[in-house]
């Protein structure tokens, strides 16, 4: 089964490139042109007054789909954002202040947290601690062994699913590493970018004690400008990066220089920002209900895609082999596939030549699945890697 006929905008059209890299950028659905419309006539017939349809229907709405597919019974726990770092910072913020922040994560985080840190560190104002991932069938009890090597921990940040590899963190091993957080003044973060939308998640056990932080750009198919965070409720009440929206709806009154906030996640909200966004999401989900399509089934039909690719490529005895997946376990893999070679740039532009999108991150070629995609897709990918041999 394809869904590609949702996609003729994008990716359907004739010369459209075969694309295998929706962990990158996810094509949109053809049910996001009207959500867009949708935006600009509102903005022009509403006037001023869009913002009370967008407060009043759009972001509860949006609130409402990821708190159901998060398994979160308050969906006033997510906020919204442009993007993961903007949301990073505000976390920063409602930390005790720099410096000097303790930060445990691991070596194979996206660049919203690695660059951002990279630099703190150059002034001496964060102390991290990056735990290497692999060998990843040990990695939990090491990032838990560092995890207990001190006690004041500001943040604990890690991914759900790594963005080098597509390893996913089981979810019994998530809780084991939330639960080992002694300190409960400690942000424990997860970025669940690789796992919104990929695979299902259920953060109903831990979801008062960690932030989760995703986006719309990948799984979701609704493009940039609608990431978002779930915010456990007590944690981080007084973000000192903060807009006048995280004051909408505060219990707590100005008093002198008091800053009052919301008490619900818009407490990290920031300012002004372009909702388009929360349409095209909306009218994503509302698509994917209709249909009966699940975040479960999709992943079935993607792994099952890579089933296919690999037995492809290990039957077509090709230089590019298999052997080089940083894992076969496709049941600790998300909606990507990673190979290490030498040669990873080398594919990236021999595809690309060939109108065929991958993507790549230094030694690593990532090859991704989506539901836009079937059998015949992957047999041409399969005969281009034969001709670039």
């Amino acid at each position: 089964m394809t869904y590609k006929q949702h996609f003729s905008k994008s990716i359907g059209h004739p010369g459209a490139p075969l694309h295998f890299a929706a962990h990158s950028h996810h094509p949109w659905p053809d049910v996001t042109f009207a959500a867009q419309q949708e935006y600009w006539n509102d903005s022009a017939s509403l006037l001023d007054r869009k913002w009370g349809k967008i407060f009043a229907e759009s972001v509860p709405q949006a609130q409402a789909y990821i708190a159901g597919h998060l398994s979160l019974l308050d969906p006033s726990t997510i906020v919204f954002a442009p993007n993961t770092h903007i949301l990073l910072q505000r976390l920063l913020s409602a930390t005790h202040g720099l410096p000097k922040h303790n930060i445990l994560t691991t070596d194979s985080e996206f660049h919203s947290l690695t660059r951002q840190m990279a630099r703190l560190e150059e002034d001496e104002l964060v102390n991290v601690v990056r735990v290497p991932v692999h060998p990843f069938a040990t990695f939990k009890q090491r990032f838990i062994a560092n995890l207990k090597q001190r006690d004041d921990w500001d943040m604990v940040w890690l991914s759900h699913v790594f963005f080098n590899s597509g390893q996913i963190v089981a979810a019994d091993d998530l809780e084991d590493i939330v639960s080992a957080i002694d300190d409960k003044n400690t942000f424990a973060v997860i970025d669940g970018y690789h796992a919104f939308m990929a695979i299902p998640v259920d953060l109903s056990r831990i979801g008062a004690r960690v932030f989760y932080i995703a986006g719309g750009y990948k799984y979701a198919m609704s493009g940039e400008g609608v990431c978002f965070m779930h915010c456990p409720p007590g944690y981080g009440k007084r973000p000192r990066d903060t807009g006048w929206f995280a004051e909408f709806g505060a219990l707590e009154q100005k008093r002198g220089k008091q800053v009052g906030y919301a008490v619900d996640a818009s407490r990290f909200a920031g300012a002004t920002f372009d909702p388009s966004g929360l349409y095209r999401f909306n009218a994503v989900m509302r698509w994917l209900c209709e249909d009966g399509l699940y975040v479960a089934s999709m992943h079935t039909q993607c792994r099952a895609l890579q089933t296919y690719f690999i037995e492809k490529l290990d039957a077509s005895r090709l230089s590019f082999t298999s052997d080089e997946l940083i894992s076969r376990d496709l049941n600790t893999l998300g909606r990507f596939l990673t190979f290490r070679t030498q040669r990873a740039a080398h594919f990236y532009d021999e595809l690309s030549q060939r109108n065929i999108i991958v993507d790549h991150r230094e030694d690593r070629l990532r090859i991704g699945f989506g539901i836009y995609q079937d059998e015949p897709d992957v047999d041409s990918l399969v005969e281009a890697l034969r001709v670039i041999g």
